[in-house]
């Protein structure tokens, strides 16, 4: 069982299928580690969400189980979609939701990059 308790990875998860080509996205970057897309329903005037090419289920199980280059690849690929996406001098915000309590809705890890706009306070 992956590290994060939301059990096996499922293939037949969304992120999964958009990295076979099952489905479409709004791709902004793709590299040997990541792809990155824009969000379906964003919260931010940008809202991309970035994911690595590795089937793990968490940032847990990430960043238990991954290569050391695998992991080093998709956080500098996290760095170059903010900066592709011109939001390094205003700012910007990376969440990655891990689990049910942080409401984590795909059993595949991810990043979301969140900017364009002044960001309010992140826990309500």
């Amino acid at each position: 069982m992956p590290v994060s308790g939301l059990g096996p990875y499922d293939d037949a998860n969304i992120f999964a299928r958009i990295l076979r080509g099952e489905l479409p996205c709004r791709k902004v970057y793709e590299d040997d580690y990541a792809l990155a897309f824009d969000d379906i329903a964003p919260q931010a005037p940008v809202h991309v969400l970035v994911i690595p090419k590795t089937p793990h289920v968490s940032f847990a199980d990430f960043a238990a189980t991954a290569p050391a280059e695998t992991i080093a690849g998709f956080f500098a690929a996290v760095a170059k979609v903010a900066k592709q996406l011109g939001l390094e001098e205003p700012g910007y915000r990376i969440l990655a939701n891990m689990g049910h309590h942080a409401h984590q809705e795909v059993p595949h890890f991810h990043v979301h990059i969140f900017g364009g706009r002044k960001l309010g306070a992140m826990l309500a």
